[in-house]
């Protein structure tokens, strides 16, 4: 039981390293003002996401990325914050590079790499899996006490990723995505299905979630949601922002599930007890 100040930021971002570079180095710096222990920053923020800033890998610039990581991971250390951050990361030979996010602890380290399990289309000619090679690991992490889990984008479709990062005791769930260059219809459509379902997985797994994006347009806003999967912050439309929350496990929140969850984890899916009556075996009689 703990708590930290979280820093969910978005921005424009840009294929250009430098541009993303100089508004990170910003958002961090902020949200040290404000407090933060940990800052959340949206899937691809580094490099740029193929197929969307960059039309293929053939565009990627791996050293101004790899100079903009170096920079991150110094004001990491700096500013005594955690730091989880989106970018492409190259993979040798013709593999196709991972779509990742890097967490960064308050000593300037590299300690873990999430890369997204679940990229779009239907094979490798058709949507991410065109540009990107699928991740096979889930990623946890502590912060001042509070157990930390990723996804990215697409990763939220598939509620047995959010179960399986409960199991493992995850207390606050960061996801990064980047929605934004839609039409207007499709982002009205689709803003409610991601609150929805980022809501949802909240509450039926009682963990905390950041979701965050950029801010292209049409881009939904950033928000956070708490274990009772209500919306507690959300960050205004095409804007840059930090919201800077608490999430402290401590907090007497409502967990409807909370006496049956783990039984039902385990397969067994109902409360109480079941009774031996062959009125209840009967299922063709009222």
């Amino acid at each position: 039981m703990a708590k930290l100040t979280l820093a969910t930021c978005q921005f424009h971002l840009y294929k250009d390293p430098k541009r993303n570079l100089a508004a990170m180095l910003r958002q961090i710096e902020q949200a040290k003002a404000g407090g933060a222990h940990l800052v959340h920053f949206s899937e691809t923020c580094v490099s740029g996401y193929l197929g969307s800033e960059l039309e293929s890998d053939r565009e990627s610039d791996w050293e101004g990325v790899a100079a903009a990581m170096t920079q991150i991971i110094a004001a990491a250390r700096r500013h005594r914050v955690w730091v989880v951050v989106g970018c492409n990361h190259k993979l040798s030979g013709r593999h196709k590079p991972h779509n990742s996010l890097y967490v960064i602890n308050s000593k300037g380290e590299l300690v873990d790499r999430y890369d997204k399990r679940f990229c779009t289309g239907d094979d490798a000619r058709t949507g991410d899996l065109l540009h990107y090679s699928p991740g096979e690991k889930f990623v946890t992490f502590e912060v001042r006490g509070v157990r930390c889990g990723l996804l990215i984008c697409h990763d939220f479709r598939y509620p047995e990723l959010f179960r399986e990062y409960k199991k493992r005791g995850v207390e606050l769930l960061l996801a990064s995505f980047h929605n934004a260059g839609m039409d207007k219809e499709a982002h009205e459509r689709y803003v409610v299905y991601v609150q929805a379902t980022m809501q949802a997985a909240a509450a039926s797994n009682f963990f905390a979630v950041s979701a965050n994006n950029g801010t292209r347009r049409h881009a939904w806003g950033s928000f956070v949601a708490n274990a009772e999967g209500i919306i507690i912050d959300k960050a205004p439309l095409h804007r840059p922002a930090v919201l800077l929350n608490t999430i402290d496990t401590r907090e007497k929140l409502y967990d409807a599930s909370s006496a049956w969850r783990n039984r039902c984890m385990r397969g067994v899916f109902n409360s109480g007890t079941l009774v031996k009556d062959p009125r209840s075996k009967d299922r063709r009689s009222l």
